[in-house]
């Protein structure tokens, strides 16, 4: 009988979070995937979980999740845990489901801390419409391109970040979308948690003077509708009122039909096109 891949939250600051169900379930499997077992032998230890432990960490994820799914092929019922939140959400536990998924092992999730969830519920920003991008790529053609296309993102940006790179970062966002709302989220759950609203511009000032310390989570203000209306009618009026009429026209649409067009595009009253026309 095919074993159970239970992935587990554990919690990110908090030990109190720590749901019943995880610990029971962590006391019943026969043996936990951890990501740091220096790291998460201090939590069985205090929750007094004797189960055995194997390392699952970024270095060996596609061999081990080899290994971890023949001992679920073979019966084994396996807990992952990561050293803070959610299996799989930035963490190298996607690989091991996937290879689950595909091997027809049955797997669940039991719910519990995510600091994303949490910095997005006390940002103070949207939470209707959200996207998460994790840590920013490393690879610089890569960071390049996901910075551009976060620049035309609408919905509310997640994003993690270290103390060390946090700076640099703040700056690439703010040479790449301007000057946005980001809420800066540190050590959540912690006895000196700190919730930061503020916009880019602000941040950049405040840590040249404050050294960032602990690990952010980013909230950080999608693109606005305004600004997206201004940006389209920049691009409209890169071109003169002659063009711009002629885009239309040449599409076979009439005259008066164009001009009130134009006027949309660029935000203004039909009699202004007119009268430029004229």
């Amino acid at each position: 009988m095919t074993g159970t891949l239970y992935l587990c939250a554990t919690p990110i600051g908090n030990l109190n979070d720590m749901t019943p169900r995880v610990i029971d379930t962590l006391k019943e499997v026969d043996f936990i995937a951890a990501e740091d077992t220096r790291n998460s032998i201090k939590l069985l230890n205090h929750f007094e979980i004797k189960t055995s432990m194997t390392s699952y960490h970024e270095y060996n994820k596609v061999e081990k999740a080899k290994y971890l799914t023949e001992q679920l092929l073979n019966g084994k019922n396996v807990a992952l845990i990561t050293d803070a939140g959610t299996p799989a959400i930035s963490d190298p536990g996607e690989v091991l489901v996937a290879m689950c998924q595909e091997a027809g092992i049955p797997v669940t999730s039991l719910p519990g801390c995510c600091a994303l969830i949490t910095a997005l519920t006390l940002s103070g920003l949207s939470t209707r419409r959200f996207c998460f991008e994790g840590f920013l790529p490393s690879d610089k053609k890569e960071k390049k391109f996901v910075l551009e296309e976060l620049k035309a993102e609408t919905r509310t940006i997640i994003l993690y970040e270290a103390p060390h790179h946090l700076k640099r970062t703040l700056q690439e966002l703010y040479d790449a979308v301007g000057q946005r709302k980001i809420t800066l989220c540190r050590e959540l759950t912690k006895k000196f948690e700190t919730v930061f609203p503020t916009t880019l511009e602000q941040a950049l000032d405040y840590y040249e003077e404050n050294e960032p310390k602990g690990e952010y989570v980013l909230v950080l203000e999608g693109k606005s509708r305004e600004e997206m209306k201004q940006d389209e009618r920049a691009k409209w009026e890169e071109m003169s009122i002659e063009e711009h009429m002629a885009y239309y026209e040449e599409q076979g649409i009439d005259r008066k039909s164009a001009m009130k067009m134009v006027a949309a595009d660029r935000g203004v009253g039909k009699r202004e096109i007119y009268q430029a026309l004229l």
